[in-house]
């Protein structure tokens, strides 16, 4: 297998061209992350925060914006509201007069009387959006995985190969290859195999511990697309899903390539490009730990490559207190704008916006979601905190995997989770 260019991106400066003005992005954020236990309860796994003031949504329309895609639909489904504020707030300042837009596309039944049946279905429903805005390109795109990457160059690859589809894969281990599509290429990176989250994946030839795999990033024609969704539609033995339906179809009758993620990535190297699926409870606590280390693998302070949100207006952080048995102080930690450290200890953890924690207690390894509130005396360790908590003074956790799991969910990996209704905590709005 002939590798192709593999500079890192930094080398290079963006794609925005004709190819990116005349494509249409829609990313598909419907989905509910059921591993995710209670931070999806009340919101779609897109809408769930990240990294400190972000939402996982965040990463997916930042790279639009940034490569000069600015036509964008977000298609949503399960428990959306939460999603559908946040890109209001967030995302209005793309002018629809320079017909730049985010276009939000809710299941509204538009073509028969059923909701989204697959991904391929989410976007079969919206074909008569698709075609009023005239797009020579459709980008498919997931909304739940955080990465940094230049869409303009795989819409140049795929302009260059003269594809009728291409597909962004990257390599991961043999034993988590199965929750992927997994496929197989010629020296050309032509795909010639492409199976949907198969038993046993066939590692990459001369890579025995390696394995291909789809990230979900598909650039269509898009009347190539078209065609392809309604012949899908009309077809009843299909789940109407692009990775078990469509793709593994065209790959035997279609000019269909894979785009190696290292040609794309941003502010990485070529051998480690950063793209998580932050879809356990143990990969999100992972993911947001690992920005609190010096030299993180995400960097959130690229000027050059940065990360858009919504930005609520809030006080800087506080740290309060200097006496050696009550002093306000985070050591190798993220704290974001609103907190208050009083009297208390942080380390290695994550603050996000208008956390409380109140004196005398110790915070190690910990992600806290907004607006929980930590009473003093507390002692918390490898915990996920979900927002709007209330944690009462003393409350020991994350020492005793047997005594946490009479009240909390506790993961395999000994990372404990807190929502509002495990302490009797009820809030009934949405978040």
């Amino acid at each position: 297998m002939e590798t192709p260019q593999t500079e890192p991106f930094s080398h290079h400066p963006r794609f925005v061209s004709k190819l990116t003005r005349n494509t249409l992005a829609l990313i598909l954020a419907g989905g509910r992350g059921t591993r995710l236990k209670n931070l999806t309860d009340w919101r779609a796994k897109p809408a769930v925060p990240f990294g400190g003031k972000f939402r996982i949504i965040d990463f997916a329309l930042s790279n639009c914006v940034n490569s000069g895609v600015r036509r964008i639909g977000v298609v949503t489904q399960y428990k959306a509201q939460s999603l559908i504020r946040h890109i209001q707030r967030g995302w209005s300042f793309l002018d629809g007069r320079f017909k730049e837009f985010i276009e939000l596309l809710p299941a509204q039944q538009r073509t028969e009387e059923t909701w989204y049946q697959g991904t391929a279905d989410a976007v079969f429903q919206n074909l008569d959006i698709l075609r009023s805005h005239n797009p020579q390109y459709v980008l498919i795109l997931g909304g739940d995985h955080i990465y940094k990457m230049d869409y303009g160059r795989l819409l140049a690859d795929h302009a260059e190969t003269q594809a009728d589809l291409t597909v962004a894969c990257i390599e991961v281990p043999v034993s988590e290859a199965s929750a992927f599509g997994v496929m197989a290429v010629d020296k050309d990176w032509r795909i010639v195999n492409f199976s949907e989250k198969p038993e046993n994946p066939t590692p990459i030839p001369g890579q025995s511990d390696k394995a291909l795999v789809s990230m979900g990033i598909y650039v269509f024609n898009a009347r190539f697309l078209y065609d392809h969704l309604i012949e899908d539609h009309d077809a009843n033995a299909s789940s109407h899903d692009f990775g078990r339906d469509i793709i593994p179809r065209l790959v035997e009758s279609a000019q269909v390539y894979a785009h190696r993620f290292q040609r794309s990535c941003v502010s990485t190297t070529p051998d480690a490009p950063y793209w998580r699926d932050v879809g356990t409870v143990d990969a999100y606590w992972e993911a947001n730990i690992d920005l609190t280390t010096i030299t993180p693998d995400l960097n959130l302070y690229d000027e050059d490559w940065p990360i858009w949100t919504y930005q609520e207006q809030l006080p800087p952080a506080k740290f309060v207190f200097d006496d050696d048995s009550r002093r306000g102080q985070a050591l190798d930690s993220m704290v974001s704008g609103g907190c208050i450290i009083s009297g208390s200890t942080v380390r290695r953890s994550l603050l996000f916006s208008n956390v409380q924690v109140r004196s005398f207690s110790t915070i190690e390894d910990c992600v806290i979601l907004p607006n929980v509130d930590i009473g003093r005396h507390a002692r918390l360790r490898r915990v996920v905190i979900e927002k709007n908590c209330v944690i009462p003074e003393g409350l020991v956790v994350g020492f005793d995997a047997d005594e946490d799991k009479k009240r909390f969910y506790v993961t395999q990996e000994g990372v404990t989770l807190i929502a509002p209704e495990m302490l009797g905590q009820f809030y009934h709005y949405v978040r």
